[in-house]
């Protein structure tokens, strides 16, 4: 039975802790939503599972905690009143902010999952979801933050004046650090792992783990990328479209 009063489904509301033992608890959470028992009840099992957190009721709100706080993550309702969860999304990427945005929203629709990735997010849930499901998408985006270890078949990829190190997930320019989001970064990693060859778009939504969203998510992901890496991002020098087929990395000087 789903619980009308809440995200959360009634069977996982009261989960026990799950183990910790991954490397990513203990980071830090911003969790935004005007739903004071959703808001409490997101808090406390993420506290329960090792993480710190940081609640607010509302994008206002969420803007005061950025101003002396990072958070590691960011988990933040889409329909809050005021400036809406999109609305802020757009925002803190416009401004630089890279670190992972999870959206929860009850429009669980693919349309809506995209409209919130061409935001900026990095992962989508509709209400009412389990609570393990949250924690082990919030794990999963924390760990593509977490460094490898050192591969030799990791190189740096050049792209031009800009150079991708495949093993930390960062990407450098003339001018220093080209800020990445954790799906942008993530996506060009797997392009980086197999470069010159088409990855098809099931493949790469796999790598994403976005195949339950589909494949017109991927090619989000890659009209973003392309704004990061690409002199001219609609004559594309090193991401490519192979109509049909999928995409192709192909770095170069």
């Amino acid at each position: 039975m789903v619980s009308e009063n809440t995200g959360f489904s009634d069977q996982d509301r009261y989960l026990r802790p799950e183990a910790r033992d991954d490397g990513v608890t203990g980071a830090h959470i911003l969790v935004v939503d005007d739903d004071v028992r959703l808001r409490r009840l997101l808090r406390r099992y993420l506290v329960e599972n090792g993480f710190r957190v940081t609640a607010a009721s509302s994008a206002a709100e969420a803007r005061q905690a950025l101003g002396f706080m990072l958070p590691d993550a960011l988990v933040l309702d889409v329909t809050m009143p005021g400036e809406d969860g999109l609305q802020l999304t757009r925002a803190l990427r416009e401004r630089g902010l890279d670190i992972p945005i999870l959206l929860l929203t009850a429009r669980g629709e693919a349309e809506d999952r995209i409209t919130g990735l061409e935001a900026g997010a990095d992962d989508y849930l509709g209400k009412p979801f389990e609570p393990r499901e949250l924690l082990l998408r919030l794990k999963a985006h924390l760990r593509r933050l977490t460094p490898p270890a050192p591969s030799e078949n990791l190189r740096v990829v050049r792209l031009g004046v800009l150079e991708f190190d495949p093993a930390r997930g960062l990407l450098a320019g003339e001018h220093g650090t080209v800020h990445l989001t954790g799906g942008e970064a993530a996506l060009l990693a797997a392009l980086s792992r197999r470069p010159n060859e088409v990855l098809s778009r099931e493949e790469i939504a796999e790598e994403l783990d976005m195949a339950e969203i589909g494949e017109r998510a991927v090619d989000v992901q890659v009209t973003r990328l392309r704004r990061r890496i690409e002199p001219d991002p609609r004559e594309p020098r090193y991401l490519h479209t192979i109509r049909g087929k999928g995409y192709v990395l192909k770095p170069g000087v």
